[in-house]
This record gives C-alpha cells, sequence and structure tokens, in this order.
C-alpha cells in the first residue's frame, strides 16, 4: 500500500481537535472530486484561491472563491516570524470554518523575494490542504489588462493573481518547492561573479588607455597571463621605460627580442597618465580580477560537483556545449517534460519568430526576445562555439549566409537549431548524433518537394480578387495556388451545387 501511494499524487489532510490529532485522511484525485482511499467513499472538495503578491519585506494576501468572490479580503502581513505565524493562525481558522476547503496559491515569481512565503506554505501542507505554484509575471499581467483593471496597488495584484489561477488553470502547475532551488542561486551568485569580473575588465581597459597604451594591441581578445603579471610589477610606461631586458625576460612568455620591443614602445609612449595613483590604480584593478577569477573557479568546481545530472551529460554530447554550459542549461528547462512541443520551449528561450514593423515602415520577421534572457545568453554561447566545433551547425549557418542572411541573423537561425536538436536529444534521452538531424532534414525536403499542399483555412472560398485587401495581402494572395474546384467539393463535403441565395 506504501508503495502505492508514493507513486501517485495524494495530499495528506490532517484534522485537528484542539491540541490532539484526531486522525489523518488520505485523498486521491478523481475526475468528479476526490476518493478516500481507505474508507471508500468519493466527495468533493471546493476551490479557493489564495492570491499572494509579494513586496521587499511584506506580502498582500486575499482569498477568492471560484466565482471570483472575496472569501477574505485582502490583509496585508511582514515578511517576519511574526507574519508568518499569523498567516498560518488566519488559514488554520479558514479550513476550520471550510472543512473540506482546497486553497490553491500562488505568486508571482519576483527573483526570490517569494522564497520564504513559499517555504512556509510548503510546511502547511502537513496540516492544511493547500499546494502552491510560481506564476509567470507577464501572464498576470496581461490577464490583468485583458480585465480592463485601471489601477494597480498591491491588494489589487494580489487580486489579480487570484483571478489567474482561476481564469487560467491549465496555465498553472502546482509543484512542491523546486529541486533545483539551491543549484540556480549558486549558478546566479557564479553569474554575478563573471559580471563584477567583465566590469573591472572594462575598468582596467580605460585606466591603461591613459597610462600604458601600447599594451592593448597585446590584448585584442583575451589579456594574456605575461600582460597581467607585467602589469602588476610595471604599471605604467615610466615603470617599464625604467626597467631592463634581463628582468623582463623573467616573465613566463617573455622573450629577449618582445622584452626590448616594450621597453623601447614604453620610451616613446603617449601615455598621459603616468603619476603614482593610475599605478596604484591598476594593480588593485588587476588584484581584484585575480580575486574574482578565484572565486568563480571554486564555485565552478562545487556546482559541478552538485549537478550531476543525467541530462548535464547528455547535453555534453552536443559539440559546443561544455560542462558548464550543460549545468546552465539544465537549469533553465529544468525538465523537458515541462514542455509538450519545440514552439513551448522556444517561446520559453524568446527564440521564435515574431513579425515586427518598424518606424520608418519597414518590417520583417525577427527574433521575439520575450523568453528568458539568461537562457538566451547561454544559446548564443553554444551557437556561437558550435560554428567552430560542429560541422552540422556550420553548414547551417553558410546555408542560413547563401539566403541572403546577415551574420547576426544567421546566428539567430543557428540558436533555434540548436534548441530544436537539444529539445530531441532531451525529449528521447539520446546523445547527440547529427545523422538524425540530416535525416529528419530530408525527410523534410522530400515532404515539401511535392505540390503545394492547399490552405485548409480557405477551403470553403477561394481567394476573390475582388476582395478589400491590403496591397500586401494582395501580393501574398498573387503567389498562392488557386484551389481547384474538385478539392474545394472534397474539402466541403458537397457533391451538389450550392444553392442560390434568394433575395
Amino acid at each position: 500500500m506504501g508503495l502505492e501511494l508514493v507513486s501517485k499524487f495524494l495530499l495528506l489532510a490532517s484534522f485537528k481537535s484542539g491540541n490532539n490529532l484526531v486522525h489523518e485522511t488520505v485523498f486521491d484525485k478523481t475526475d468528479d472530486g476526490w476518493f478516500n482511499i481507505f474508507t471508500g467513499k468519493e466527495f468533493t472538495m471546493t476551490n479557493y484561491y489564495l492570491g499572494i503578491d509579494i513586496s521587499k519585506g511584506y506580502a498582500d494576501f486575499c482569498i477568492l472563491d471560484g466565482n471570483r468572490n472575496p472569501v477574505i479580503r485582502n490583509f496585508q502581513l511582514d515578511d517576519t516570524f511574526e507574519g508568518h505565524c499569523t498567516l498560518y493562525k488566519i488559514l488554520k481558522e479558514f479550513m476550520a470554518q471550510y472543512s473540506e476547503a482546497m486553497i490553491s496559491a500562488a505568486v508571482e515569481s519576483t527573483g526570490g523575494y517569494e522564497n520564504n512565503w513559499l517555504k512556509s506554505l510548503d510546511s502547511f501542507q502537513a496540516e492544511m490542504n493547500i499546494r502552491y505554484a510560481r506564476l509567470n509575471p507577464y501572464g498576470v499581467h496581461n490577464n490583468s489588462k485583458a480585465a480592463l483593471n485601471r489601477l494597480t496597488t498591491d491588494a489589487i495584484s494580489a487580486h489579480n493573481v487570484a483571478e489567474y489561477m482561476i481564469s487560467h488553470p491549465d496555465k498553472v502547475s502546482f509543484t512542491h518547492e523546486e529541486s533545483f532551488a539551491t543549484l540556480r542561486k549558486q549558478w546566479k551568485f557564479i553569474s554575478a561573479l563573471t559580471k563584477q569580473k567583465t566590469q573591472f575588465h572594462n575598468q582596467l581597459g580605460a585606466l591603461l588607455y591613459s597610462s600604458y597604451p601600447e599594451i592593448l594591441p597585446y590584448c585584442q581578445n583575451t589579456m594574456p597571463q605575461w600582460v597581467v603579471t607585467l602589469l602588476k610589477r610595471y604599471p605604467t610606461t615610466v615603470h617599464v621605460a625604467r626597467a631592463k631586458v634581463s628582468t623582463l625576460v623573467r616573465i613566463p612568455h617573455i622573450t629577449h627580442a618582445r622584452a626590448g620591443e616594450l621597453i623601447e614602445a614604453a620610451k616613446k609612449s603617449v601615455a598621459s597618465s603616468s603619476d603614482e595613483a593610475s599605478a596604484q590604480l591598476i594593480t588593485a584593478t588587476i588584484k581584484q580580477i585575480q580575486h574574482l577569477q578565484k572565486s568563480i573557479e571554486e564555485q565552478t568546481k562545487k556546482l559541478n560537483r552538485s549537478c550531476s545530472l543525467p541530462e548535464v551529460e547528455i547535453l555534453k554530447t552536443f559539440p559546443g556545449i561544455g560542462e558548464f554550459t550543460a549545468i546552465g542549461l539544465t537549469l533553465q528547462i529544468q525538465t523537458i517534460k515541462r514542455f509538450p512541443s519545440v514552439k513551448k520551449i522556444s517561446s520559453f528561450f524568446g527564440v521564435h519568430p515574431v513579425f515586427k514593423i518598424s518606424g520608418d515602415g519597414s518590417s520583417a520577421f525577427r527574433m521575439s526576445k520575450k523568453g528568458s534572457s539568461e537562457a538566451r545568453r547561454l544559446l548564443f554561447m553554444v551557437a556561437f562555439n558550435a560554428l567552430r566545433s560542429n560541422p552540422l551547425i556550420r553548414e547551417y549557418y553558410h546555408r542560413q549566409l547563401q539566403k541572403g542572411m546577415t551574420k547576426m541573423a544567421a546566428i539567430g537561425a543557428c540558436m533555434h537549431k540548436v534548441l530544436r536538436i537539444i529539445y530531441g536529444m532531451l525529449k528521447h534521452e539520446q546523445p547527440f548524433d547529427s545523422s538524425i538531424d540530416r535525416k529528419n532534414s530530408e525527410k523534410t525536403v522530400l515532404r515539401n518537394s511535392g505540390d503545394k499542399k492547399f490552405d485548409a483555412n480557405r477551403r470553403y472560398q477561394d481567394f476573390d480578387k475582388n476582395a478589400p485587401v491590403s496591397r500586401r495581402q494582395s501580393r501574398k494572395r498573387g503567389e498562392q495556388k488557386p484551389l481547384p474546384k474538385s478539392a474545394n467539393d472534397a474539402e466541403c463535403g458537397a457533391s451538389t451545387p450550392a444553392p442560390q441565395c434568394l433575395i
């Protein structure tokens, strides 16, 4: 019995009388209501919706019934121990009044401020019929706009969250606390360190432009280690000009010829800042960069040890995806079951095409960029690296260029291509195999090589040249193949001519 219960989605509801536990009942969800496994009786459980609007340090709450009527009007609690205890007391009293109630709670994803409240709701599940979910703020916002709400306050936002659960139950996924929560925090910390390192690199470049511009040609793509060591010892041109060749060659990768070039260039330098303050800033900036790099390496090793997942191993088989990138993609996707189709995951990454019109009237299909920017950044790096290490993506890239795409647009098409391949790899739990994609491409070519399929949307009427359509639509219709009368009759299921209209 225990194994069977674990394998199903079960809800543990505990009823208390005062401080003494009376009995525990296990319920299973059915089509018509809820089923008591022990007694064999089926009954109906009423749904109530707890909308929570999260702010920094506090949150607003409201409870609606299925008809969008407020059961408990808006109230506000602080994100403190007393506030969480008060929430427990309010929900406990509510469950005592509505014994057959199921509370569906939801919060908007705010980047971390909602985690404390979700943790409390998770602990409440042992004693209450409650479930919770994170919602996409974009969906809640647009649902509020569709309701023509003109005002926006914290109380109204909590009401909007509850209404979204009622209006779009298929869009709400009630789950337990995310299993990747700790890993995602560690990933965000590494990303923050990387951003700080980039900022210091940019600051160092600005300092060197005025203090040692002659060293910048050696740092076109990245800053070599010998340049870092040189700048720590000789931060400005004044220090390098006073140095000796025999001293500079002690630095690894600096030959006698290069040492002579550096000293000669320093003596002829056009640097405008050679004071000690500039030298101290360059040295301090380099130390910060090295410290951040060391922290990034340490955190990356810890993350790699903590994230030994089969999805990561599958993604690493794709040429262009390293271990760190594979972990990042896994944390973004979480589980491929979240996305029933390629179109869904493309929308999540924001790489699906949309029709855009600029202010000057020019229009084209472009990348939407409405999904996760972090996920899209990872996908861009994968596509960029795959251009050098993956022949399949490189061939696809050149085909897009031959069609007239710009280089950046072609890389965007490669991002979409890579995402489709990743989706297939994770869905079928198979490592990367270029032959599979080539076979699928050949099938698509064969399928599209025949006559154009008739437009099912126009099966009841051919295009009418007298229709008052726009010039763009008129040109588009001119490229369409007219629907034969026989095919039209077959699609409509008509064997006799339509009756004449009577006026």
